[in-house]
């Protein structure tokens, strides 16, 4: 009886160590796709809906080479400044192609999402646009040991894009609002922060969806079964970037917004929580805000269409985003 009550504990205890193990490795791939996501392609082009663009590059603040496109709508003298999501490209993210779907599918965000057409509705309503990648995507430079820091790093491209603006001569003289869109939102919060005297002079922000990494990263790992790894995890990412989710703080950055400032957010993203959003609108010190809710979808991706759909619909209802950019840069 001895020995096979020895043997169960021994089963039992290899069988422990190889659910500690699995879940070690888990754990371990989740912090590398955070520190080095996938790069997206960039896989489409403002010709492909008839737009005529300049192949673009420039530095950061700290001299990183970044790259982008430069879309003219000539007579205007506005200009909007784009950028992009984590794991996304300027011109959006293949997620019904493998191995981004397998990565994303499961929770809900399978299909393509495709920014292109923004900077078509943009150019339409009468504004320059100029799109970029972030550092470590699209075709821009590696930097920082290729690592991203969800806007702490991130946060130079969106000064650089800015100083980018104010030296070319078609454009220096132009009204700038951003389109800055989830960590391209993040950046922006930061940089706000961090260089305050270089946004003088930009009219308004749009920011699709801003998330603070924590609350990502806690529903994902719930999701997985391993929520009560938080602390492990943030050692792993720790290491592989030196830069922890406590330190990617939107919601803190937020409270240095000094520009007219329209969130949106899908409320019943599975990936975040709305409690999140609501804490960065609330920190913004500016009664020039507004919150916009998406409702009845739970994928993410859908918010970074909702500028399209609504745009669809513009001839039923005023499109609320392009209003936010012709209230404040008229």
């Amino acid at each position: 009886m001895t020995a096979v009550l020895d043997k169960t504990e021994s089963t039992q205890e290899q069988s422990d160590e190889t659910t500690r193990q699995q879940s070690d490795e888990a754990l371990e791939r989740f912090a590398d796709g955070l520190a080095w996501p996938r790069r997206a392609p960039v896989l489409h082009s403002p010709s492909e809906h008839g737009l005529e663009y300049e192949d673009i590059t420039f530095t950061a603040r700290d001299g990183v080479p970044l790259e982008g496109w430069f879309i003219p709508a000539p007579g205007s003298n506005k200009l909007i400044i784009a950028n992009h999501p984590l794991g996304f490209s300027r011109s959006g993210i293949p997620t019904q192609l493998e191995p981004w779907h397998g990565e994303w599918a499961p929770s809900g965000n399978g299909f393509e999402v495709d920014l292109v057409p923004d900077y078509k509705i943009l150019h339409d309503a009468g504004y320059n646009v100029l799109a970029y990648d972030l550092r470590n995507h699209g075709l821009s430079s590696a930097a920082n040991g290729g690592v991203c820091t969800n806007g702490v790093t991130e946060s130079r491209d969106v000064v650089g894009s800015l100083e980018y603006a104010r030296t070319r001569s078609d454009t220096r003289e132009m009204a700038i609002g951003l389109f800055s869109r989830c960590t391209g939102g993040n950046s922006t919060f930061l940089a706000m922060m961090r260089w305050p005297v270089a946004f003088d002079g930009v009219r308004c922000l749009v920011s699709p969806q801003p998330v603070t990494t924590r609350v990502i990263v806690e529903r994902r790992l719930s999701v997985i079964g391993l929520g009560d790894r938080l602390d492990d995890f943030n050692t792993l990412v720790r290491l592989r970037a030196s830069v922890g989710l406590e330190q990617r703080v939107p919601q803190e950055w937020a409270k240095s917004v000094h520009v007219p400032t329209f969130l949106y957010q899908v409320r019943g993203d599975i990936l975040t929580d709305p409690s999140d959003v609501q804490a960065m609108f609330d920190n913004i010190p500016l009664a020039e805000k507004k919150l916009q809710w998406i409702e009845g979808t739970t994928a993410r991706w859908d918010g970074y269409m909702e500028f399209q759909r609504r745009y669809m619909e513009f001839q039923r209802r005023p499109q609320p985003m392009l209003d936010w950019f012709a209230q404040y840069m008229s």
